[in-house]
C-alpha cells in the first residue's frame, strides 16, 4: 500500500489476476473468453489480462499495464486484452470505479442476445443491484466498423448517464447482442458483481418461465434490501475493506 492508500503496483496486479482466475473458478468464463482489471488512478494506469490468455490460468506477471489516457502499454510484453479500450472508457468516464470485468456468462449473455434488462423480480437481485439490469442499444454500422471496443464502452456509459444511474449503484450493464460488463470500487468488486448479474440473470429467466407476467419486486422491498447493503445506511454483515465483500 502506498503512502495515500491506494494500493500499489504489485498489490494491484496480484488484487487483478487474482480477479480474472476468479471469474474461471465461478464457471463465468470459457476458453480465454472474459478478462478483468484494476486501475491506480494515481499512477494513470490500468492493468488488464493479455488477449487470448484464459482467465484460470493468469498469474500476476502476466499482466499488461497501459496508461488510462492512451492505452499505450507501459509494462508487460503480451498483448492486452482487445477489450482494453473498453475498460478504458468506463474509467475514464466514471472515476468512482476500480475495476472492470467482462464475461460471456451463459445466462447473462441470453438476456444480452435477446436484448432485454434483467428484470429485478425479487430481493435477492435488490441486494446486488439497484433496480433492473440494463441492457444498451445496438451499436450502429459506424460504431461497428470504427473503433469497435471503445465504442463498447461509450454505449455502456451513455446507457448509465441516459437512464440517470449512479454506476457504483448499478455495476452491470448488458451490452446488446455481447454480453455483460460488471465494475466496483475494486477488481475484486467487479468480479464479485459479474457472479451477481449471472445468478439474478438465471433466476430471473427460471421466474419469468414459470410466470412469463411476474412483477417486478415491490419498490419498498427493492429499497430496503438494497439500502441495507450499500451506502451510509447499510448494516448487512460485518464491514469490510477494500479486499473483501460484505457478508
Amino acid at each position: 500500500m502506498t503512502a495515500t492508500g491506494t494500493p500499489s503496483l504489485a498489490e494491484l496486479r496480484d488484487e487483478v489476476a487474482a480477479a480474472n482466475r476468479r471469474l474461471a473458478s465461478a464457471g463465468l468464463v470459457s476458453l480465454a473468453f472474459g478478462n478483468a482489471s484494476g486501475i491506480d488512478r494515481d499512477a494513470g494506469i490500468v492493468v488488464i489480462k493479455p488477449s487470448g490468455i484464459a482467465c484460470g490460468s493468469v498469474r500476476p506477471e502476466d499482466l499488461i499495464a497501459v496508461g488510462m489516457a492512451d492505452g499505450m502499454t507501459v509494462a508487460g510484453t503480451l498483448r492486452p486484452s482487445s477489450d482494453t479500450p473498453t475498460h478504458l472508457a468506463l474509467y475514464r468516464r466514471f472515476p468512482s470505479i476500480g475495476g472492470v470485468a467482462h464475461t460471456h456468462s451463459t445466462e447473462a449473455a441470453a438476456f444480452a442476445q435477446a436484448q432485454l434488462p434483467i428484470p429485478c423480480l425479487g430481493t435477492t437481485h435488490a441486494d446486488h443491484f439497484d433496480g433492473p439490469v440494463p441492457v444498451t442499444r445496438a451499436l450502429t454500422q459506424a460504431e461497428i466498423g470504427g473503433s469497435y471496443e471503445l465504442e463498447t464502452g461509450l454505449v455502456i456509459a451513455e446507457t448509465i448517464d441516459r437512464l440517470g444511474l449512479d454506476p457504483l449503484a448499478m455495476a452491470a450493464v448488458l451490452v446488446a447482442s455481447h454480453g455483460p460488463f460488471t465494475w466496483g470500487a475494486t477488481a475484486t468488486d467487479a468480479a464479485v458483481h459479474a457472479e451477481a448479474v449471472e445468478l439474478v440473470a438465471a433466476i430471473a429467466r427460471r421466474t419469468l418461465a414459470l410466470a412469463p407476467d411476474a412483477p417486478p419486486v415491490g419498490e419498498s422491498l427493492q429499497r430496503r434490501h438494497f439500502s441495507r447493503k450499500h451506502g451510509p445506511s447499510a448494516y448487512y454483515g460485518q464491514g469490510r475493506d477494500r479486499h473483501g465483500e460484505t457478508g
